[in-house]
């Protein structure tokens, strides 16, 4: 099944079950117009969008078993970065948060930067002008990036993030705003469902911290390339990541010792604040 056979099925079950497009793109937690892409071949689905889709129509759990993976036949979807610009990155933002609606857990493992849902507004600011966007699709995406860290008081929800070492050390931003960062790094880690972890670079490696991979329940992984966006789906590829984020995590630090590592680099920065 192609592109615009996917579509014409999508549609053609929506309408036998007599629900509206734009009740079924509420449900699914996107736009109108996303969903009329889909049903006319205009954009392709990720499994996320069929699965969404598929729940807010009703259809019965084989139908959804068998469209879902229709879609997961290409198990790795890639979105160029130029294409998310093009589109508007701060949509990205909207997509992102519609996923972790869904969700149950989050596992994120981060050997670069800050994760965007810890990052404080000056860390955001200073991370995304690294894509040239215009003022307005700046202060959007960022303002998107915001309203996503809502789901850090979500009891509902279980928040697990590993992050390296460097990563504290990183200049992203000036001193005193990375004193900042550090805070609240502190300070959300102390949330009861929020577990952040740091691996420290005089711990002995027995993996390595390829790159940045979001895993969301046991379902999906997004991978931050150069140049796109990848969401992985096949459940033998997504293990792969849930296997390298459980041997990073045994070996990273929590809890209070993991709190007094972060502001002893904390404290770093703000001596050279108050002697620069």
């Amino acid at each position: 099944m192609n592109r615009a056979q996917l579509g014409a099925a999508l549609r053609a079950l929506r309408v036998a079950s007599g629900k509206e497009a734009k009740a079924v793109a509420r449900s699914a937690l996107m736009s109108p117009s996303k969903l009329s892409k889909i049903e006319n071949a205009k954009l392709a689905p990720g499994t996320a969008d069929v699965e969404r889709i598929l729940t807010a129509i009703g259809v019965s759990a084989e139908a959804k078993a068998e469209y879902t993976e229709v879609a997961r036949a290409s198990a790795t979807e890639a979105t160029a970065w130029r294409l998310l610009k093009r589109i508007g990155v701060h949509k990205g933002q909207q997509d992102a948060k519609a996923l972790e609606a869904q969700m149950s857990m989050l596992r994120l493992f981060q050997p670069a930067l800050v994760p965007g849902l810890l990052q404080t507004p000056e860390y955001i600011r200073a991370v995304l002008r690294r894509h040239n966007l215009s003022d307005d699709s700046l202060t959007r995406t960022i303002s998107g990036r915001l309203e996503r860290q809502a789901i850090l008081y979500d009891n509902a929800k279980t928040l697990r993030f590993i992050i390296t070492e460097p990563v504290l050390r990183w200049r992203i931003v000036p001193p005193q705003m990375m004193a900042a960062q550090l805070d609240r790094i502190v300070s959300v880690s102390r949330l009861p469902h929020v577990d952040i972890r740091v691996v420290p670079l005089q711990m002995r490696q027995h993996d390595i911290a390829n790159h940045a991979f979001v895993i969301r329940d046991d379902r999906m992984v997004t991978i931050e390339t150069v140049h796109a966006e990848m969401v992985v789906t096949d459940p033998r590829d997504v293990g792969l990541y849930i296997t390298k984020f459980d041997r990073f995590e045994r070996v990273a630090l929590s809890g209070d010792t993991m709190r007094n590592m972060v502001e002893g680099v904390r404290d770093d920065f703000l001596r050279e604040q108050e002697t620069g």
